[in-house]
This record gives structure tokens, C-alpha cells and sequence, in this order.
């Protein structure tokens, strides 16, 4: 099955909060529906405004949104955070009269998925907070240098359709320079060799393709044979395109493609690239209980 996603660039302006908190940090934003499609994404590009409103426990509030929007998402973190060092992210779902939603629907076994990247594409998180009641999830998390971090949190309020938020920190310090792009398409991970090939000789925005990872043992070169499903599918796969600011607009949640009789160590996505430009992929897959991580950037014309 084809599953893709439409996602609307929130919109809002930006205003700094004033008796900012010298513990935590708040920020919210409100997001648009994301819409299961079959064999087609279309993805919105409009401009992002920010705007703030006064964090009732102190700290920054920073909101996106537009008027459509079904639900808010507000992220609280400390206000320093320091690379490599665990801390927790606490996110509060509301919807658009400020009350708290209770209810949300699993999918992809979880009540939500929280992609954490870096603004500059490096570092990358698939990671699943803990529902705590009245609206509220959290996780720990860590973030292995200063920059800027870019969450796209994604779920599904009690018989609504899955949501797409986006949400910013910061983590205090002097960016390192960003490593120069590889467009290897065959790259080894531990004991996973990866190569990705796709269904057509050149990637072009708006068209659809389908890509297709081939999984093999390292030491042998032969097919993994010990894939094992992950989230309840063969596979998962999030792209984000090359872009500043980073907005849902740069973002697609595409999911295995269903085929009967797969080749071993084989799997297959379907999905488009709204524009042109350079997009960083990760596929995850599951090796006997371990997660492989593969990440390959792609040139889209």
C-alpha cells in the first residue's frame, strides 16, 4: 500500500515573550493535517511567520499556524542544553481553543513519532514519547552539538486524521562547519551494506519514483534474511529537504510498499519530491530486533 502525506506550511508571526524563565523554554505551534494519499504527494509551500505569546510557567513561547489548523503543539525544554547530555522534551497538545486534547489514536503501533534533525541535516532521531495524560508527552532526548534543531512531531487526535507539527530548539554554542554532501548511493553501516537504486535514471521534482533499498550483509554480500517488520511495516522512511528555515513543507513520511513475493533484504517506497534540490534520506529497517539506520542525501532536478 502507498501511504503519503499532504503537508500545509504553517503560518504565523513572531513576537518574544517577555519574563522569560531562566529554567525552561516553551514553544508552540499549531499544525496542519497531514492526508494519507496512495501514489501521490502534494506538498504546500507557503511562507512561515512566527508569533509569541507569555508562557504561563515562564520561558519563551514561540506559535505557528493558520486558521484550519486542528491542533497545537507546545514544546517545553531546559533553557541550556548541553550537547550529548539527556534531557527531557515535554510536549502539550491542544487544539484550537487552547484546551487540552485527552484522546489520541494509535498508529504505527505509537501514540506519536518525534523525527528529530539537526537544521543542517546531520543528525537524525526517530524517537516515541510517553503519553502522560491531559494532552501532555514526553521523552528524553539528546543533541549531539550546538545548532539548531528542527522536531516534526506527528499524531493522531482521537478519530482525526494524523497531524504534522513543527517544533524548534536550540542547543547553546558555536556551530560546527557542515560536512560536505555525499551522494554515494551504496554506504555501510556496521554490518549492513545498503545500496539504494531507484526506478528512474534521474530524480525530478513533482514525478513519482519509487526507491528501493537492498539490505546485505556486510562481511558476504548476500541478502539479509532476518528483516523483521518495524513499526508494523518492512520499513520506514522520512525525508527532508535541504532548506532554511526548515517547515513542513520540507518534510515527507513515506512507507514501505506492500509487494508480494519481496526479494530478501529488499524494500520498497513510493513517493515523490515536491521541488528541486537536495533531500537527505533515512531508512530504517529492522535486523532481528536491531535498528539500521541508512542515511543517503539525493539530488532532486
Amino acid at each position: 500500500m502507498k501511504l503519503f502525506f499532504t503537508i500545509i506550511a504553517a503560518v504565523s508571526t513572531l513576537l518574544l515573550a517577555q519574563g522569560c524563565s531562566p529554567s525552561v523554554q516553551s514553544r508552540e505551534t499549531s499544525n496542519s493535517a497531514a492526508t494519507k494519499l496512495h501514489q501521490e504527494l502534494s506538498m504546500g509551500n507557503e511562507g512561515t511567520h512566527n508569533s509569541a505569546e507569555s508562557n504561563p510557567h515562564g520561558g519563551h513561547s514561540m506559535e505557528q499556524g493558520e486558521n484550519s489548523a486542528q491542533a497545537q503543539a507546545k514544546l517545553t525544554t531546559p533553557t541550556n542544553i548541553t550537547p550529548n547530555t539527556p534531557v527531557t522534551l515535554a510536549i502539550d497538545i491542544r487544539d484550537s481553543d487552547g484546551k487540552a486534547l485527552a484522546i489520541f489514536d494509535t498508529f504505527q503501533e505509537k501514540l506519536m513519532h518525534l523525527i528529530v534533525v539537526s537544521d543542517d541535516l546531520q543528525f537524525f532521531n526517530h524517537i516515541h514519547p510517553i503519553y502522560k495524560g491531559n494532552g501532555r508527552f514526553e521523552v528524553e532526548a539528546s543533541f549531539p552539538q550546538p545548532g539548531g534543531y528542527t522536531l516534526f512531531s506527528d499524531y493522531k487526535p482521537a478519530g482525526k486524521t494524523e497531524q504534522i507539527s513543527v517544533l524548534k530548539t536550540q542547543v547553546p554554542g558555536n556551530s560546527p562547519s557542515a560536512s560536505a554532501i555525499d551522494l554515494n548511493r551504496s554506504k555501510t553501516f556496521a554490518d549492513t551494506k545498503v545500496n539504494l537504486t531507484f526506478s528512474q535514471s534521474a530524480l525530478k521534482a513533482g514525478q513519482e519514483v519509487m526507491l528501493v533499498f537492498n539490505l546485505q550483509a556486510a562481511a558476504s554480500n548476500q541478502p539479509v534474511k532476518d528483516l523483521q517488520p518495524y513499526l508494523g511495516e518492512r520499513g520506514h522512511l522520512v525525508i527532508v529537504k535541504q532548506s532554511s528555515p526548515l517547515t513542513e513543507a520540507d518534510y515527507i513520511h513515506a512507507h514501505a510498499h506492500a509487494m508480494e513475493n519481496m526479494p530478501p533484504g529488499e524494500v520498497h517506497f513510493m513517493t515523490s519530491f515536491p521541488k528541486p534540490g537536495k533531500y537527505k534520506l533515512w531508512g530504517q529497517f529492522n535486523r532481528n530486533g536491531r535498528i539500521v539506520t541508512a542515511d543517503f542525501w539525493v539530488n532532486v532536478q
